[in-house]
């Protein structure tokens, strides 16, 4: 069976499937049904976009859809203009999913490290997650690598992906309904982060790409709300990424306590029970810092316990997917500055580090 669905699929499905970056990549037909339903669920999302233009131009648009479309119109032309990301066919397009999220990635870590498992393909490279478009799928698989590999497992669910620009002839990447009606700074910044994938991206090196679409978004968001929004929406977006940074730096601190108790496991072997008990310790601290942070929102009169599911199924599979979104950080933002927040500049250079081999970028992006 497997062999006869590759043997059927149209030569411009074959280019699609080797296109879905993060998702699929066209390895063998060993694994066509998961190929299959990648490229299933990407051309249902883009047979399902409707251009901006179009939209906005129905009398019958939903009234708190029309706003958002035409707010999220100026951030992707202030993107061109002033960050200097692509100016092509994505994100005028806008595409309603009808579910909470655009795919849901697997990733997944053994009970003494935070090395996520890795899943390798010819087109993308290795990285740490595996996604569908299916949650129950997700978990399946989720629930098969903790059964027969004892891993540590997060399923979670993601607003929007990027193809890279390999797409850009079929339509791009669109907007979409997970994400569309986000406040401005949160839907300013997830376009940026999107785009930014499409300036510079490293096959086999998920913490590169990641860390540097996280500081385009930043420093993108930073210009925009200086220069775009209003008062309230500055407010606002100030009081939300407090606490995402916040949260951030909780969780970049219990991942230091646990590398450095993983890196002392072998001196932990002649007790079975020491490794699982100061993990837990560690565990443990967190949740009650986790705890203090909330508190101190509240005494602040912002209240807030949207990082709660996070704290609750925390464990090495979270933390490593963090890892890749923060770790690198403070060195491209070090770049942006030393380069005078020159944005050609700062791509241009980020895209030279892309061709040193992969520790020794990591190291220069480190010693800034």
């Amino acid at each position: 069976m497997p062999g006869s669905i590759c043997r059927r699929f149209p030569a411009r499905a074959m280019r699609l499937l080797a296109a879905v970056v993060g998702l699929t990549a066209l390895a063998s037909c060993s694994s066509a049904g998961y190929y299959w339903q990648s490229v299933h669920g990407h051309l249902a999302l883009m047979n399902a976009a409707r251009p901006i233009e179009e939209l906005l131009a129905d009398p019958a648009l939903a009234a708190d859809l029309r706003p958002k479309l035409e707010q999220a119109r100026r951030i992707r032309a202030f993107a061109v203009s002033e960050l200097a990301l692509p100016d092509n066919a994505s994100y005028h397009r806008y595409s309603d999913l009808k579910r909470r999220a655009a795919v849901w990635n697997v990733a997944a870590a053994p009970p003494d490290s935070l090395t996520l498992r890795r899943w390798c393909f010819p087109v993308v490279g290795c990285v740490g997650y595996r996604g569908y478009y299916d949650e129950a799928e997700a978990r399946a698989l989720a629930a098969q690598l903790e059964r027969e590999e004892g891993l540590e497992v997060r399923v979670y669910g993601i607003p929007a992906y990027s193809t890279l620009g390999w797409l850009n002839w079929a339509g791009g990447d669109p907007l979409l309904s997970t994400f569309i009606r986000y406040p401005e700074g949160e839907l300013a910044r997830m376009i940026f982060h999107e785009l930014s994938h499409q300036v510079v991206y490293v096959g086999d090196d998920t913490m590169f790409n990641e860390s540097y679409a996280v500081a385009v978004e930043r420093l993108g968001v930073q210009r925009w709300l200086a220069t775009q929004a209003d008062a309230q929406a500055r407010r606002e977006y100030e009081a939300f990424d407090g606490r995402r940074r916040a949260f951030r730096r909780l969780s970049r601190d219990t991942r230091r306590e646990l590398t450095e108790l993983y890196a002392r496991k072998a001196e932990l072997a002649q007790d079975p029970a020491a490794l699982p008990a100061q993990k837990a310790a560690v565990m443990a601290r967190f949740r009650d810092r986790y705890a203090e942070l909330k508190s101190g929102w509240a005494a602040a009169g912002t209240p807030f316990d949207g990082f709660d599911r996070w704290v609750d199924e925390a464990n090495n599979a979270f933390f490593g997917i963090q890892a890749a979104y923060d770790e690198l950080v403070p060195g491209f933002e070090a770049l942006f500055a030393q380069l005078g927040g020159d944005w050609p500049r700062f791509h241009a250079a980020v895209r030279e580090l892309a061709r040193a081999p992969r520790d020794e970028r990591r190291a220069r992006l480190k010693q800034r």
